[in-house]
């Protein structure tokens, strides 16, 4: 199974073309190198909670990606609106996802605490909220991407089971 991906980086000076979007390209970079799938769409756009739900549903109701990964706006900033953005586009929140990257991320540091990342699921498609440094990128997907494949396969529909023997 291919599976495709879209990633979309929330950055209100990436999207002005203040800022180079490090942590979206190397989310590109992981994706690529593992394997994973293939990277059919990428934006920068504002941190906007309007325009954050609206391109999520967009990417899974007409680009039908399987999996999408955001970066940036998952803090306690003003502007940090990813997580709200992305409740109001899914389906099902996936809490384990996000539980499992903030659990790993507080062996680093402290300041994990206040990582508002929401993932979950929209008709068929993954979506996981990341943080916005390449570092915490890395820590993140290290820690989740042994179980998307799986995720993409159960959310659509496969009968195997989970349980290994």
């Amino acid at each position: 199974m291919t599976i495709t991906v879209g990633i979309l980086t929330m950055s209100d000076k990436g999207y002005a073309g203040d800022r180079e979007d490090v942590s979206g390209m190397e989310i590109r970079r992981i994706v690529q190198d593992g394997g994973l799938g293939n990277v059919e769409f990428y934006e920068v756009i504002p941190d906007e909670a309007g325009i954050i739900r609206d391109k999520l549903c967009e990417m899974v109701d007409v680009h039908h990606l399987d999996v999408i990964f955001t970066t940036g706006g998952t803090g306690v900033s003003p502007r940090d609106v990813t997580p709200e953005a992305t409740m109001a586009a899914i389906d099902k929140e996936l809490p384990g996802f996000s539980e499992a990257m903030r659990a790993e991320s507080l062996k680093k540091t402290p300041h994990a605490m206040i990582s508002r990342a929401v993932c979950g699921i929209r008709k068929e498609s993954l979506v996981i909220n990341l943080p916005g440094s390449p570092k915490a990128v890395r820590e993140s997907l290290a820690v989740i991407l042994p179980a998307v494949r799986h995720t993409v396969e159960k959310i659509k529909g496969s009968m195997t089971e989970c349980g290994t023997s």
